[in-house]
């Protein structure tokens, strides 16, 4: 940070050490990526913390992140974090980026869906949060993948009410799951690393745990949804008339 023995940067000097130009290094503080500068009479003066910001952006939007991506990833970085610690968050929130929304115009919703949307089931979805109605008539989906699969099953001859309460539970269901998962790492990896005072030799093992929870968890989540619903089927079978 700044100190006596890195007095602190300007911004010129800051958009120079990474490679951009002072206009982007401004654009970005605008939108509230950078912390204020230092100031020292009227200059600001820029530190590790900055750099450290610009470069995850810089690395992030050459792997193909939108800015809004990059956003939502430095929303939750504290103050004074370090290159270390920045690294540490874009591992955390990288794998779990919810999609990008798409902007469409309910002929190419249907079009894409491959079912007409009424009214009824344009309101199930807006009040589901998949769809977000625009003022100019066109619909904000926030998920194309769920908006998609919620659609095929429509077009199964299930109705859209039943489609939509059973997302609900779904995603209850889905969100004590990650809890779970969250909690088991905060408890075991990260209170041992913290309780250590986050040593700066133990940030990779720490990063490397990090990466390896999203392919694990999602691989034990899609492992245990197959048993279960290989016994919810044969427990289905056994109840109902059997098929002839």
């Amino acid at each position: 940070m700044t100190s006596a023995t890195h007095p602190g940067l300007t911004i010129d000097a800051l958009a120079a050490r990474v490679g951009m130009t002072v206009r982007n290094v401004r654009a970005y503080a605008g939108r509230g990526l950078l912390p204020p500068p230092r100031l020292r009479g009227r200059t600001g003066l820029y530190d590790e913390e900055h750099l450290a910001r610009l470069t995850l952006i810089q690395q992030m939007l050459a792997e193909g992140y939108t800015l809004a991506a990059v956003e939502r990833v430095l929303a939750h970085a504290p103050e004074g974090v370090t290159a270390a610690g920045l690294a540490l968050h874009r591992a955390l929130l990288t794998p779990w980026l919810p999609e990008e929304p798409e902007v469409l115009d309910r002929a190419a919703l249907e079009a894409r869906a491959g079912v007409p949307i009424d009214e009824e089931l344009l309101t199930l979805l807006a009040d589901l949060g998949v769809v977000v109605p625009l003022p100019d008539g066109r619909l904000e989906v926030i998920s194309p993948t769920l908006l998609r699969a919620g659609l095929q099953v429509v077009a199964l001859g299930i109705p859209p009410e039943r489609v939509v309460a059973t997302q609900q539970r779904v995603a209850e269901h889905a969100a004590a799951a990650a809890r779970l998962y969250v909690e088991l790492f905060r408890d075991t990896v990260w209170r041992e690393f913290a309780a250590a005072g986050q040593p700066p030799d133990q940030w990779p093992r720490v990063q490397q745990a990090v990466e390896r929870v999203q392919p694990v968890a999602s691989q034990a989540m899609l492992a245990t949804f197959r048993i279960a619903m290989g016994q919810a089927v044969d427990a289905a079978l056994d109840q109902d008339p059997p098929i002839r």
